[in-house]
């Protein structure tokens, strides 16, 4: 595959590292040693098996999941031997070096499809134990996209950029919270299994079912090639949209949780303080946050996106690994720290929390924006 022409320059570097295909050696999670009881799942009446969900991978250069495909998040980091390669010239690029490179403006073409714009409802399946205060953590996020009440940078300024693309200002709320702490679909997870649980709350074009999966259950590709995912599917009650993003606290912090952890590969520079304490669930906010831009700005495959509709660069995937000002490869950028915690974010939301949230493409200036 030939990378796109709008790509920019660590894009495009990316793109040439990954376009041979090489049998790969690299380590992947073994997930035999996770405890799953045989599974036998049949998908709720109201799901039409004959349409298979709208899906793809974010990044060309991460395979898909399965036949059910989604735009998957794929690991920073994933265990590819291209990316090693990859990981291995970062450790030879300083900021004076990355500088010199000249960026090309990044593109996102509008597909002229529907965007998810207005009251947007977002229903939270919890798969596996969750602590309250984890819980508390993805919710205050959440309710805090759209406050106004948190001092600059905020949340919901991060979130105002979303605005800037067709059709206005998208308004997220909290509704249906359904727990799942019994593990009923074992802790091996299928995309099939994914689509079940979203499918708890009825899908419609004005909500998104985020499903969140515990630190002890495996999902099919997770740590491997993919952090979480979002696509959507069709039912007796409507097309609706979905998000699955898992806590990699056990599995794979380098590659889910990064920068709050130390990468697989590249350059290994301390970690960041995760500024709610817990590297799991910090890690799934910067995904959730992801696919949440990735969902309202390209919800049915038609929306903003550069490349091929089976593997887009969406709103903030085209901007992986971007935190700070002076960002490069393997470093996140310059961030505000809590100096009582240590803690790096650069956005304060609700009931004062802090989050350290990803660069997002903004419209007006082609480029990935971040808050600091």
């Amino acid at each position: 595959m030939s990378p796109a022409k709008n790509l920019t320059a660590w894009q495009r570097l990316f793109f040439m590292l990954n376009s041979q295909s090489h049998p790969s050696t690299c380590p992947s999670l073994d997930v035999d040693t996770v405890p799953s009881p045989a599974v036998s799942l049949t998908l709720p009446p109201h799901i039409n098996t004959s349409s298979p969900p709208s899906s793809s991978s974010i990044h060309p250069s991460f395979p898909l999941g399965e036949d059910f495909a989604f735009r998957s998040l794929p690991s920073p980091m994933a265990p590819n031997c291209n990316l090693a390669a990859l990981a291995f010239l970062f450790c030879f690029i300083t900021p004076s070096l990355s500088a010199l490179v000249q960026e090309q403006p990044l593109v996102l073409k509008y597909h002229n499809g529907i965007l998810l714009k207005g009251n947007v409802t977002v229903n939270l399946i919890w798969y596996g134990k969750f602590t309250p205060i984890q819980r508390a953590i993805i919710v205050d996020f959440i309710t805090s996209l759209n406050s106004r009440r948190a001092p600059l940078p905020s949340t919901s300024s991060w979130w105002k950029t979303t605005e800037k693309y067709r059709g206005g200002s998208s308004s997220l709320s909290i509704g249906h919270q359904i727990l799942h702490e019994e593990y009923t679909l074992g802790k091996i997870l299928k995309t099939r299994h994914l689509i079940a649980l979203a499918s708890k709350t009825h899908f419609a074009v004005d909500s998104i079912n985020v499903v969140l999966t515990a630190k002890d259950v495996a999902v099919d590709g997770f740590c491997m090639n993919r952090c979480g995912t979002h696509g959507s599917t069709k039912s007796r009650s409507g097309r609706g949209t979905y998000i699955w993003v898992g806590n990699s606290d056990l599995q794979c912090p380098g590659q889910c949780a990064w920068p709050f952890h130390q990468p697989i590969y590249g350059p290994q520079t301390p970690p960041l303080v995760a500024p709610n304490g817990d590297v799991g669930v910090d890690g799934m906010v910067i995904n959730l946050a992801t696919l949440l831009a990735n969902t309202v700005t390209n919800p049915f495959n038609s929306g903003y996106f550069q490349g091929p509709p089976t593997a887009p660069l969406e709103a903030v995937s085209a901007c992986t690994g971007m935190f700070g000002s002076g960002s490069y490869p393997g470093y996140p950028g310059r961030v505000l720290v809590d100096k009582v915690t240590g803690a790096s974010f650069n956005a304060y939301g609700a009931n004062g929390r802090k989050y350290l949230l990803p660069a997002m493409w903004d419209p007006q200036t082609s480029a990935c924006k971040t808050l600091v």
